[in-house]
């Protein structure tokens, strides 16, 4: 596995990118991003390192494996993963990582 350089051009191009992805997401479902900003960068970066990686904005809460030469994560889970649109975020009010959330989850969770 490449080592990537988190304070390369690259990365921080793939992080904008991904900035944006997320940013996307939030409006395409009426999403919110949660209240506590490191859970929202940590997620970001790990996107956008697996964006680069593995070429796929695979949920970084999840093993990634390379099966037949190509990459799968457990429950296929790229981002907006299946999981989260059709329970975790209609149940929980969230997704497995924090990052996306209802707008009423945000707000019974802010500091």
């Amino acid at each position: 596995m490449k080592a990537i350089d988190m304070s390369s051009d690259e990365f921080l191009q793939e992080l904008e990118k991904t900035k944006k992805f997320t940013d996307k997401v939030c409006k395409q479902f009426g999403w919110v991003y949660n209240p506590n900003e490191e859970v929202n960068e940590g997620v970001i970066m790990g996107l956008a390192r697996n964006k680069m990686l593995y070429g796929k904005r695979f949920c970084p809460c999840f093993m990634v494996e390379e099966i037949e030469g190509k990459f799968k994560s457990v429950d296929d889970r790229i981002c907006p993963c299946k999981p989260a649109i059709e329970k975790e975020i209609p149940n929980e009010g969230k997704c497995h990582c924090g990052i996306f959330c209802t707008p009423e989850y945000a707000k019974t969770h802010e500091h």
